[in-house]
């Protein structure tokens, strides 16, 4: 990017309509979510040394008259110094639980009417970052600061994100490496104001450059996995992200395969959580069987629970 380049960055946390069940799976799981976000996810966000930043919240149109979501919506712009903004049009990026052509319609679709209320937002920014946020996932402090000066400084870059990171148990706050062994869903992508904003250009700029297994060229990045296959993508190998476990998680567990050695919660200040309780959460029974299990006995049951029966777990 060019020196007096305005820059527009958004940490893009999708809340609700990713993946199976209208990715809406009862307000039992929403609560959680908000207590794990509000208890870890905003001391995590408040720590980052550069405050140039919105958190952009994403929910489907139904959550927009849920109390819940009204009631954490009040919390975070009337009690946290966090820019925050909210919408209500469904999920910005492409959702491969669904047919390509059904994904690619509700992705321009939902873009349309948020790229309208996010307008005001992005002002008179040149250009647009959009690091994805989950909602019980973390970032160091630094990375915030690391991202835009090496989108200043390196601008032949499209994407960049962390290769490795950290995983913690926020029921108990046990921490140990995490080591994907591929790229993990921790990436920030860089786009000029044109291409953020006009719907078209957006999913054509973040489109598949190549075939790879089922997906087209030009299939909107799919999935965290293909960012490479889409975008000039530079990995950054310091450990700048923790992934958050609380058994009430969708798919990861403290114990999946990609843990590494345990490290001591000394780490945790690098996240601005060092002195937060662990968590209380509701935990059916269920989850807590499911957890218990061998990770491959663990995906075999969800993808029979998912696939055949279409109950949540």
């Amino acid at each position: 990017m060019e020196k007096g380049n305005m820059i527009k960055h958004f940490m893009y946390c999708p809340f609700t309509g990713l993946g199976n069940y209208n990715g809406f799976r009862g307000n039992a799981w929403l609560k959680n979510r908000i207590e794990v976000f509000k208890q870890f996810v905003v001391p995590s966000l408040q720590a980052q040394t550069c405050k140039d930043f919105t958190l952009w919240i994403s929910w489907r149109p139904e959550e927009k008259s849920n109390k819940y979501v009204r009631e954490f919506i009040y919390c975070l712009e009337n009690h946290y110094s966090l820019k925050v903004i909210n919408t209500f049009n469904g999920l910005c990026f492409y959702d491969d639980k669904y047919d390509d052509e059904l994904a690619r319609q509700r992705l321009t679709s939902n873009l349309h009417y948020t790229i309208g209320e996010l307008y005001d937002v992005i002002g008179e920014a040149d250009t647009i970052l959009m690091t994805i946020q989950p909602s019980d996932d973390l970032y160091d402090r630094y990375a915030v600061e690391t991202l835009q000066w090496m989108f200043k400084n390196e601008p032949h870059w499209e994407a960049i994100g962390f290769k490795k990171g950290y995983i913690m148990n926020y029921l108990t706050k046990e921490v140990a490496e995490y080591n994907p062994e591929t790229n993990p869903p921790f990436y920030t992508i860089k786009f000029t104001k044109e291409q953020f904003t006009n719907p078209l250009r957006h999913i054509e700029y973040t489109g598949m450059k190549k075939e790879v297994g089922k997906y087209k060229i030009g299939t909107p990045l799919p999935s965290h996995e293909y960012i490479g296959d889409c975008l000039n993508y530079y990995q950054i190998d310091e450990r700048g992200f923790l992934v958050g476990t609380h058994l009430n998680n969708i798919s990861t567990g403290f114990n999946i395969p990609y843990k590494g050695e345990a490290v001591g919660q000394e780490v945790l200040k690098d996240f601005g959580i060092y002195d937060v309780p662990p968590i209380k959460l509701s935990v059916p029974l269920r989850k807590r069987l499911l957890f218990s299990l061998p990770y491959k006995w663990q995906r075999k049951i969800r993808y029979l629970l998912t696939e055949k029966y279409a109950k949540p777990v």
